[in-house]
């Protein structure tokens, strides 16, 4: 029997996500359309949006915040382009996009003393091996594994290298202690349901002492330029952004960050991640066909939330034939407008995954549930 209840919203995509409730094109009306972003009305806006984003996350005094181009991806490969190389890095993957990171510091930049420390999907590194007088670079939270680092508290206080967090799927959504992390990179279109193409990067104090003392080997494309004439380039961190941005996009963040004051600011968005997440930890614990990805509970993402199939004649199949039980999954859900977009990511293993972050409704995730049930024992039959 199908559940007799739909989620009121299917939008379970982990990017790009959920747009915050009870948002609508009206919203966007006062969008500074056709003027220049350096304009000051259009720039004010830019600022503002910056000037909100690093309230709401509580940043420490001195850290800046600015926008940059090419979404989280652009803004990681900014701090990789611009820092790494001054001394050994430890680059830490056990997902997608850190196995990325992994590719990039090894055949483009090729770094000379770059340490590998990977994991399989569903697991972590071992933290404690990591030399805190070496670079760290690594994901916060794993959005295709649904792993994050438990805390931060393997990162010394006493550190001479700098910490480069990628943490699109961890912002906003997840308790970030930022005197422990120098770069930290993400993307608005995540745990804030905006528009893609824009990223946002994080510096340190002591990061901006490396970009002020450091001059890498490599030829510097123009979008990664945070320094001219060996100083900061102030003006990203004040509105004056690298690239021409969309102020559409722009309008959208600021409504959402609107909605984020509404629903209790930072606290209130972890609350509502971890409620999501809670909905199905309840699920996985009563029915024994299912599991999370993530192999220790410490480690579980609120936001990326991954999913394996575990009954025995599920595993005892190949990766095609699990991969194309799960499409099948997905397949029914997205037909009967239960869940859109909530298959494994194409490189992690066959399964499900469900975006937790805060702009979902725990109410539709509930409501979910009982359909994942019923997909699976469609399919079986």
């Amino acid at each position: 029997m199908k559940p007799p209840r739909l989620p009121e919203s299917p939008l379970f995509s982990s990017g790009p996500t959920k747009k915050h409730p009870g948002w609508n094109l009206t919203l966007l009306d006062d969008a500074a359309l056709g003027r220049s972003h350096r304009a000051k009305d259009p720039k004010a806006k830019l600022t503002s949006a910056i000037d909100r984003m690093a309230s709401l996350l509580r940043l420490p005094e001195g850290y800046r915040l600015g926008i940059v181009p090419a979404s989280d991806t652009g803004a990681v490969e900014m701090a990789m382009w611009s820092v790494l190389g001054a001394r050994g890095v430890d680059v830490l993957a056990w997902e997608s996009f850190g196995k990325t990171w992994v590719s990039d510091a090894v055949n483009q930049l090729k770094l000379d003393d770059c340490r590998l420390m990977e994991a399989d999907f569903g697991a972590l590194p071992d933290l404690s091996a990591i030399d805190q007088d070496r670079d760290i670079l690594f994901t916060f939270n794993g959005t295709t594994s649904g792993v994050k680092v438990p805390n931060t508290d393997w990162i010394s206080d006493d550190r001479t290298g700098l910490t480069i967090a990628d943490a699109t799927s961890a912002c906003f959504a997840m308790e970030m202690d930022f005197s422990k992390l120098d770069i930290t990179t993400f993307s608005w279109q995540k745990s804030l349901g905006g528009e893609a193409a824009h990223g946002v990067i994080i510096l340190s104090p002591r990061a901006v002492e490396r970009l002020e003392s450091y001059t890498p080997p490599w030829p510097m494309p123009k979008i990664f330029q945070l320094t001219k004439k060996g100083k900061l380039i102030e003006g990203i961190f004040r509105g004056d952004t690298i690239n021409t941005p969309s102020m559409l996009c722009v309008e959208d963040l600021l409504s959402a960050l609107d909605w984020a004051d509404s629903c209790g600011g930072l606290d209130g968005l972890i609350k509502r991640s971890e409620d999501n997440l809670a909905v199905v930890r309840d699920f996985v614990a009563t029915h024994d066909w299912i599991d999370f990805l993530c192999a220790d509970d410490a480690n579980l993402s609120s936001t990326s939330i991954c999913l394996r199939l575990s009954a025995p004649e599920i595993i005892a199949q190949s990766p095609d034939e699990q991969a194309a039980f799960a499409k099948k999954m997905v397949g029914l859900l997205a037909a009967e407008g239960a869940a859109y977009d909530i298959g494994a990511y194409r490189t992690a293993p066959p399964g499900l995954r469900l975006w937790g972050g805060p702009t979902v409704e725990a109410d539709d995730m509930r409501a979910l549930m009982p359909w994942i049930d019923w997909a699976y024992q469609t399919a079986r039959s």
